[in-house]
């Protein structure tokens, strides 16, 4: 038997763009005769993708990226207009709200069907009623019907038909974000038990939390488009710091420019690499970072430095002036700064490091440098640092 549980090759989906009547009848047309339409809308795009039994995979991204598209692709509810997909053992999902649920029909009488269609037989459905009424815990309502049912109870009775088959994959969309903490925390005990026992995850999220908790790979949809993909701290920590950059610049006011005629920074290092690009800095790793400096009259300016998370949350923020550190001059109007930062204290994430050329006084900016900092490791802590403790 393969050990390739879900095997997804350059799939797409796309649907054709219609605002009236006609232009519905016509995408029909299209369709029918095998000719692409006109003009249409590509939600996924080229999605390579492959999951082994075993695996968890996290798909992740903003509203509207696709996430719940690839979802109902792999389950076979959507057909790809483009590319191949293979899924080679049993499924169990949960996708929308009801999906395999009769309104009209009760709690009981749905679980024969929703049972069925996961492909439990008969004899097995028999068996297994009495664990899974027992399993959702929704009391008198199993007799009620599904209409009258919360969300939450909906979730409820739908996973507990799941968690009665036991599928070979396990396909979820947004299911931990629905219902009470406590059933919560059930859903998620058996699935790390499902998993334990060799269960394969594809689990949509909006909660980093519960992805990095329940899984070891990450996937980044953006735009339908794979954005990343690896492992799941890489990746949720790039996809959090997306959305902290976001939110500062949609936040930041418009910047002036500064003038930079008395004093300005000249040359950036950090850990001996003088790229713009992002640094990558081990969770343990020190940052040594050296700035040079012209002064227009000659005299030595002061640096100062700012720490912040990539949202603009302020982390840390020094001065030469106020450690009494004197730069070295290395030429006419050129001076030198070498700064250590130990750095084992900040939690994985994306941060921006912002140097500022002082005048000798210390009092007036005239130039600014930003670099950014990527600490890498695998942790589920919350905040910014990660502060000594221990449990008593």
């Amino acid at each position: 038997m393969s050990d390739v549980l879900v095997s997804l090759q350059g799939v797409s989906k796309r649907y054709p763009l219609v605002h009236r009547n006609s232009d519905r009848m016509r995408a029909m047309l299209r369709v029918l005769s095998g000719q692409r339409s006109i003009a249409d809308v590509a939600v996924l795009d080229g999605i390579d993708l492959t999951v082994r039994r075993g695996e968890s995979v996290g798909v992740i991204g903003e509203n509207g990226a696709g996430k719940s598209t690839l979802l109902k692709v792999l389950t076979g509810v959507l057909n790809a207009t483009e590319g191949s997909v293979a899924v080679n053992g049993s499924v169990g999902a949960l996708l929308e709200l009801g999906a395999g649920f009769h309104p009209q029909y009760s709690g009981r009488e749905n679980i024969g069907t929703a049972a069925a269609l996961l492909g439990m037989s008969s004899e097995e459905i028999r068996a297994k009623t009495e664990e899974i009424i027992e399993y959702a815990d929704i009391g008198r309502y199993i007799d009620e019907p599904i209409k009258h049912y919360s969300t939450g109870m909906v979730v409820r009775l739908g996973f507990a038909v799941v968690a009665a088959r036991r599928p070979d994959l396990l396909i979820t969309d947004e299911v931990l974000a629905v219902g009470d903490e406590s059933f919560q925390k059930k859903c998620v005990r058996w699935i790390e038990e499902y998993l334990g026992s060799g269960g394969t995850l594809v689990l949509v999220s909006h909660s980093m939390y519960h992805v990095q908790k329940l899984c070891r790979h990450a996937l980044w949809l953006q735009g339908g488009r794979m954005r990343g993909y690896g492992d799941v701290y890489d990746v949720t920590q790039d996809y959090l710091a997306y959305h902290e950059r976001k939110t500062a610049a949609e936040s930041e006011p418009e910047r002036q420019p500064s003038s930079a005629d008395g004093y300005r920074i000249e040359r950036v290092v950090l850990n001996g690499k003088e790229a713009l690009v992002p640094l990558m800095l081990p969770a343990s790793g020190a940052l040594l970072a050296e700035v040079e400096l012209y002064s227009g009259d000659d005299r030595p300016p002061h640096l100062a430095v700012g720490l912040l998370r990539a949202d603009g949350t302020a982390v840390y923020g020094t001065t030469s002036d106020i450690d009494g550190a004197r730069p070295t001059r290395i030429g006419a109007r050129r001076f030198r700064y070498q700064l250590q930062i130990d750095a084992q204290i900040l939690l994985p994430g994306q941060y921006t490091l912002k140097l500022h050329a002082l005048d000798p006084e210390g009092l007036r900016l005239f130039d600014t440098e930003v670099r950014e900092l990527i600490v890498r490791g695998e942790s589920r802590e919350l905040g910014i640092v990660r502060l000594s403790h221990r449990w008593a």
